[in-house]
């Protein structure tokens, strides 16, 4: 293991004040606090480095494509994937979605073909395809969960029809912390000819994901989320389904040659990167894979694990708070509600705590509707939280309920 308050240096925002107490920041969902290596790291280029990529034959920016492709490398080792063509920088999971789903939908489906999603996914898993259905007439079928908040995997076989063309899942619920058999999701697809697009926003910042041995076809991430810089995110997608599918945006970048009569496209990844790239971004983004491989995510993956059975057990003593998601099988994120108290209520009482939790329906409404409430408090980890701070979250509670 690492030493997590040595660790909790590396991230000056933690030591500052709140309301004149300690931060306590347990939002890390939505977004992950910043190293001061990934800061100096793209400090550095700007200050020394800073010129646009692969289209300069001057040194600057020489020295800014070798980081941004750099950057790539250490992207394809990181996830497993076979070959830097198959990585695709992106703003976010959001958008690496958003071009699967158009790209996919524009080349590979027609009216009345099916995509299925699950019951839990996030807004962008879910929206992304529906805006396909009004382009397009495709049908957006869910997979059911369980009161739990478990996947139920055997209906995905019930689902699957001659019309299902793709499958999108999350591999970890940003609500319920429900950690998906994406293997077995895969390994179902494939028997039917099928491929899989993976979520991976909120698992790839927590426990090792392995392209290779998940088989999956794409899978999306955030830079943020993993303490890199906001703005950037991967796509990783199989070559031979990336070479199959058609631009999702034109411009600059991704072009071969351009005449009135005819466009032909750059070759793998540059074929999805139109424009300018955030080529400081990237190289932050590589140096946050660098510092949490640097701690192992077998450490990382004990450590939030701990931390999430430890406040779930905690939780549990506070009389009329209900946990939502299993027992098992969940990861970095509890989600609750306490007795008839308004989550909103809940989170802006706390914050005066100077604790930082979400509230809200965390961008899946239709996993609230599910659920039967409007929405919920959402505690969630990351490597440098402590049970320290679970207990003063635990506290906050019993106080903000002596309130009502």
């Amino acid at each position: 293991m690492y030493d997590v308050q040595k660790k909790r240096e590396d991230f000056p925002i933690l030591q500052r004040e709140v309301y004149g107490r300690p931060l306590v920041y347990l939002d890390n969902a939505a977004t992950t606090q910043k190293p001061l290596c990934v800061l100096d790291a793209m400090r550095d280029e700007y200050l020394n480095v800073n010129a646009n990529v692969h289209r300069g034959v001057h040194y600057l920016s020489q020295q800014a494509t070798d980081l941004h492709e750099a950057a790539r490398e250490t992207v394809r080792a990181f996830i497993g994937a076979r070959k830097t063509e198959e990585i695709v920088f992106t703003r976010g999971t959001t958008e690496a979605i958003n071009l699967v789903a158009s790209s996919f939908c524009e080349s590979q489906m027609k009216k009345g073909d099916e995509v299925i999603v699950t019951e839990m996914e996030h807004h962008s898993n879910i929206v992304s395809w529906q805006l396909q259905a009004v382009k397009h007439g495709i049908v957006v079928k869910h997979v059911p969960i369980t009161d739990g908040g478990v996947l139920c995997l055997d209906l995905l076989e019930e689902l699957i029809s001659e019309k299902t063309k793709i499958i999108s899942v999350a591999h970890v619920s940003n609500v319920l912390g429900s950690v998906n058999p994406v293997e077995d999701i895969v390994r179902i697809a494939h028997a039917h000819g099928i491929p899989v697009l993976v979520d991976a926003a909120q698992s790839a910042p927590h426990f090792k994901v392995d392209v290779q041995s998940m088989d999956c076809d794409f899978l999306a991430f955030s830079g943020h989320k993993m303490y890199g810089p906001t703005g950037i995110g991967v796509l990783y997608g199989k070559e031979e389904w990336l070479e199959k599918l058609p631009p999702y945006q034109g411009g600059g970048e991704m072009i071969d040659k351009v005449t009135w009569e005819k466009t032909t496209y750059e070759r793998l990844p540059f074929k999805f990167e139109a424009g300018t790239p955030d080529y400081i971004a990237t190289h932050g983004l590589a140096t946050a894979i660098k510092y949490v491989s640097s701690l192992g995510f077998d450490a990382i993956e004990a450590h939030e694990k701990e931390l999430t059975r430890y406040c779930m057990e905690q939780l549990q003593t506070i009389d009329g708070l209900t946990i939502y998601g299993p027992k098992e099988q969940h990861d970095a994120v509890v989600s609750f509600n306490v007795g008839n108290i308004h989550h909103l209520d809940v989170g802006t009482l706390l914050d005066r705590l100077g604790i930082a939790v979400r509230t809200g329906h965390h961008c899946a409404q239709p996993l609230m509707d599910r659920l039967g409430i409007a929405g919920t408090v959402r505690a969630s980890f990351a490597l440098y939280n402590t049970k320290e701070e679970v207990d003063v979250l635990v506290n906050g509670l019993r106080r903000v309920i002596q309130m009502f």
